[in-house]
């Protein structure tokens, strides 16, 4: 049975934090103990990528990220219409 959501909370966010960090690529990771999340931008043309934040988490906070996304893609496509997949790595993909 999962902890009931709190309720009630405050977030607080610094302006900078809120202007936020582009990403076209993501790098997956994981040990027994946390998820590694690497949020990416590659420039067009260039094979370098810069990472501009990384998020880790524990296992269930990354289920429970992951099922917040599958949602919130599900609402989204209801919306704007199906969002299309590239089949081979690269800008906007996940690498795992």
């Amino acid at each position: 049975m999962s902890k009931p959501e709190p309720k009630g909370l405050k977030v607080k966010i610094d302006e900078d934090t809120a202007q936020g960090i582009y990403a076209n690529l993501a790098m997956v990771a994981h040990g027994e103990a946390e998820f590694v999340v690497d949020f990416m931008f590659l420039q067009p043309g260039r094979n370098e990528a810069k990472v501009g934040s990384r998020v880790i988490l524990s296992p269930r906070q990354a289920k429970r990220l992951l099922g917040a996304l599958s949602d919130n893609i599900g609402r989204y496509e209801q919306r704007f219409g199906t969002i299309p997949t590239m089949s081979a790595a690269g800008p906007d993909d996940i690498v795992h």
